[in-house]
């Protein structure tokens, strides 16, 4: 079937492709769940070899391995098949950057359940989700998000750690709050061997957090406190506030008023001179571009009472509201989202 592209001429490919598009996804996490990428890496790369080093039939090992190419996931030379450089990286197990784990909670049945109900949420114009509002725990869910999660935060992590000069190595106290896996305060305390880390999140997923602290060698620069980033009290026995705190991925959960008062406890929570990190999705003001932050808005329909992805001004708003005296956005390179220092 002819693109537009091909013909000038309006086609219904981009309708077809969209309605049936749940086959990629579910197709690529046929393809991490069976190893099927970091086997070839290793060597098995025809259709024979690869189907009985991931335990699968030649016929259908064969099929998938031939969609991948299709969408771009392998290059295929001959009977052969070679990883692209992004499959490499992200998709073979052996590589530090690996990010298949997050399939398993971006490929959950509980998100697709969601947005089968679409068109309901859209006349509701808030989610519809079983499971209420974002200020509850929901062990299973968050759980799941920290398990499955750490790798695709890995790139951000390292950019906040650099962008605050965490290899200075000066002394620092941060709050990680819904510090969730836990690894944007893990990466600045590996860089900082003089960082102090200190997790807010509900208690089932702290224990994920920690466990990462352990393997990160840094469990003993690293504190929890278990609680609602509404209700918890940030600052600990010693009455010090923060040099910085982190807000990654939360304020896009919550509508204005509620941003306000959650950034409102943070302000008070910093030292003099302390800065807020917040990690979002920032669209620009048009809403339709570029098209990852701004498509984010559909998530925070689709799955929150209020939640949206929010525009440079709009956060900037909230944060001079909550007392803040300026805000500095930090787009991250090759990836879709942006990092605002908010200074005391």
């Amino acid at each position: 079937m002819a693109t537009p592209s091909q013909t000038g001429k309006p086609s219904p490919e981009r309708i077809f492709s969209t309605l049936i598009s749940y086959q990629q996804s579910e197709a690529l996490k046929a393809a991490i769940n069976l190893d099927l990428f970091t086997k070839i890496g290793e060597g098995a790369e025809d259709a024979a070899a690869l189907a009985k080093a991931v335990g699968a039939s030649e016929r259908g090992t064969r099929i998938l391995a031939d969609y991948m190419t299709i969408q771009g996931f392998l290059a295929k030379e001959g009977t052969h098949y070679k990883l692209t450089p992004e499959s490499a990286i992200f998709l073979d197990k052996r590589s530090p950057a690996y990010m298949g784990a997050m399939a398993g909670f971006l490929g959950a049945p509980h998100h697709k359940a969601t947005f089968a109900n679409l068109t309901e949420i859209v006349r509701k114009g808030s989610t519809i989700a079983v499971e209420g509002s974002n200020l509850e725990p929901h062990d299973e869910f968050w759980v799941a998000f920290a398990q499955s999660m750490g790798g695709l935060a890995t790139p951000s992590a390292q950019f906040i750690a650099g962008l605050i000069g965490s290899s200075e190595g000066k002394p620092v106290k941060v709050l990680d709050i819904a510090a969730g896996h836990g690894m944007f305060g893990l990466v600045i305390a590996r860089m900082n061997p003089n960082a102090q880390i200190v997790a807010l999140d509900w208690p089932n997923v702290l224990a994920v957090a920690e466990e990462n602290a352990k393997n990160f060698g840094v469990a003993d620069r690293w504190s929890k406190k278990e609680g609602s980033a509404f209700e918890a009290n940030y600052i600990g026995a010693d009455g010090e506030g923060y040099d910085y705190i982190l807000l990654t991925n939360i304020l896009h959960h919550f509508d204005h008023a509620g941003n306000v008062t959650l950034m409102k406890r943070v302000y008070a929570a910093l030292k003099p001179g302390g800065k807020a990190i917040t990690l979002e999705f920032v669209p620009n003001a048009d809403r339709v571009s570029p098209p990852v932050p701004a498509a984010f808005s559909m998530v925070m329909l689709a799955n929150t009472d209020s939640g949206d992805a929010y525009t440079f001004k709009e956060l900037d708003k909230i944060f001079t509201e909550a007392g803040f005296s300026k805000t500095v956005a930090h787009p991250i390179a090759e990836m879709p989202q942006t990092v605002l220092v908010s200074d005391k």
